[in-house]
């Protein structure tokens, strides 16, 4: 039964992650995001780790797509008409980016890679205790930055809207 799960939220997804990539709606993409990291949080709890699976949701599913829907819609990006190909090398370089991602994986997951050993069981390391204990020691400077990054791109988003509505009222 824990199989069927698993393949079937693997499998969900990597369907959401494809449908977002290929959907021209900004909005339907972040609402396949949201679905996207639902079924990552499937996985966390197949893994016996629900401290990590409810942060998954509380705080990609919840805050951060909150936000980015805020965003869009604060832009109106759902409503941009891109141009095709405006930058002809990206297409290709996608591809060749997207076959050596895909020749990673396919190595891993077919090759016999020894595991590196890991201190305690799988439950101690998707404790509370011990991601707060990381995350406040060794991964603080990396969380700063983080909080920071997405503090300047909202205040960035809100400058660009007030721009961009001065220069329609002016005309």
């Amino acid at each position: 039964m824990e199989l069927a799960i698993f393949g079937l939220s693997a499998l969900i997804s990597i369907a959401c992650a494809v449908a977002m990539l290929l959907s021209s709606n900004a909005v339907h993409s972040a609402l396949l995001l949201v679905l996207n990291f639902s079924a990552v949080a499937v996985l966390y709890l197949l893994l016996h780790a629900p401290f990590l699976a409810m942060i998954q949701i509380t705080v990609y599913a919840g805050a951060i797509m909150v936000l980015f829907l805020f965003v869009i819609m604060l832009l109106g990006a759902e409503k941009a008409h891109v141009e095709r190909d405006a930058i002809l090398w990206q297409r290709p370089l996608a591809i060749v980016l997207g076959l050596i991602l895909l020749a990673e994986a396919g190595y891993v997951l077919f090759s016999r890679v020894a595991e590196a050993p890991v201190a305690g069981s799988s439950a101690e390391i998707g404790a509370p205790q011990n991601i707060a204990v990381a995350l406040f020691t060794t991964y603080l400077l990396p969380f700063e930055i983080t909080s920071f990054l997405l503090l300047v791109a909202l205040i960035g988003a809100v400058v660009l809207t007030l721009k961009s509505r001065a220069g329609e009222r002016r005309s």
